[in-house]
């Protein structure tokens, strides 16, 4: 899949990893611990990651 430069990412280490850009056709971002008010950028999750093989 093409990577979308619009879509940043830094965890080199995902399937949809491609030169600091995603490449998943849509992505799921959560509030870590629940709900949904993040106290900052740590306190999020991307659960589109997959790890590579």
């Amino acid at each position: 899949m093409d990577k979308n430069e619009s879509i940043k990412c830094r965890v080199s280490n995902c399937t949809h990893w491609d030169s600091q850009y995603c490449t998943a056709s849509n992505i799921e971002v959560d509030v870590d611990g629940g709900g949904t008010n993040a106290p900052n950028a740590e306190g999020t999750n991307c659960h589109t990651f997959e790890p590579r093989s």
